[in-house]
């Protein structure tokens, strides 16, 4: 029996996918070898390759105004990347701070640029600060938010408008929901929340952006090198690259982001609704800031916890426990994740709330 996995990730990948692969692990469609020992220059793996990049701009709408890289290195790799490819050193760059996440994409920063706070929610890190109060530096490079904060859980529900390049780290909702691509000019994922296992990025940069690197790049982080041998300037993630192809047509065969955005809205909501109505739990998110993808939550004596996360693993309801810095709880509610697995989460809660009564 397959357990509810609901960690922040690595996380859940389909049911649906893993039988994909594992049937085709030893012999890829009768070549007779694993994809693993595919040379990225074979016609079979450019094939791949290639239907992984067209179901991703199918199903975000990615047109040929953007590159979309497939790169190594997951998401910190892109806190250093985006300001060398975008900012040249010294120049200032506006980095919007909402939790743990863009604190390290910011740290990274500030080893290249000038990095201005143009809005932050550090007093706490529970909420996203109104776009009212956001005060952008008028020769900022580029515009920088974490779109999902993965560990504490707050979420943009909406994408402003900035006269910079919005740059968005998505690792932890990408491919949750519909977006506009022309808002941005830059979208960097780590693949192992909604994309595949670890190891693999997705970059989704406007081609003007591209080029910009300072001479002296090691071309190993310049995007325009990247662009130039169609994310093979080295060898590849070959199998994670792979798992992220059958996992876009997984989703385009769902529906697509559309589609899947309904499943999510609906399995979160039975989530927080468990907790609203409740006096035993409760969600330390603003309300209207709350996360589809992530949600934390605490129970009312902290002395607890221990025993909830036991009961929970019996049930196989895994992975529940909060990051270290924050304590509490925190079920990941990525694509994969089913709405009976939150079914069998808010029964269980209820049940292990009735217990302690």
């Amino acid at each position: 029996m397959r357990a509810y996995n609901f960690s922040p990730g690595p996380a859940a990948l389909p049911d649906a996918v893993l039988e994909r692969a594992k049937a085709e692990f030893m012999d890829y469609q009768g070549m007779g070898l694993s994809v693993m020992e595919m040379s990225h220059r074979s016609k079979a793996y450019l094939d791949i390759a290639e239907r992984a990049e067209a179901d991703l701009r199918a199903l975000l709408g990615v047109d040929d105004d953007y590159h979309v890289l497939f790169l190594q290195g997951g998401a910190s790799m892109q806190f250093a990347m985006v300001p060398i490819n975008l900012a040249r050193q010294g120049a200032t760059v506006d980095y919007v701070h909402t939790g743990s996440w863009g604190s390290k994409a910011i740290a990274e920063a500030e080893r290249v640029a000038q990095v201005h706070i143009a809005a932050s929610s550090a007093d706490g890190f529970t909420h996203i600060p109104h776009e009212s109060t956001w005060r952008p530096s008028p020769s900022a490079r580029y515009c920088h938010i974490t779109s999902n904060e993965t560990i504490g859980g707050v979420q943009f529900q909406y994408f402003p408008q900035t006269d910079a390049p919005l740059v968005a780290d998505m690792s932890s909702d990408f491919l949750s929901r519909p977006i506009d691509i022309g808002r941005f000019g830059l979208i960097y994922a780590g693949a192992q929340k909604n994309v595949g296992p670890a190891g693999l990025a997705v970059v989704i940069v406007r081609k003007d952006l591209c080029g910009r690197a300072p001479n002296d790049t090691p071309r190993i982080l310049d995007y325009a090198v990247h662009a130039e041998h169609g994310s093979m300037f080295n060898t590849p993630a070959t199998y994670t690259w792979y798992l992220a192809g059958l996992v876009f047509a997984w989703l385009r065969q769902l529906g697509g982001v559309t589609a899947i955005a309904a499943v999510n809205r609906r399995k979160a909501s039975k989530l927080y609704a468990a907790i609203d109505a409740s006096n035993f739990y409760s969600s330390p998110v603003a309300h209207a800031d709350r996360s589809l993808m992530n949600v934390p939550f605490t129970l009312a004596d902290p002395a607890l916890d221990t025993a909830f996360l036991a009961g929970a693993d019996e049930r196989r309801l895994l992975n529940l426990k909060g990051h270290r810095s924050v304590g509490g709880m925190r079920a990941s509610l990525y694509n994969a994740v089913s709405e009976q697995a939150v079914d069998a989460l808010v029964d269980y809660m209820q049940v292990f709330e009735k217990e302690q009564a």
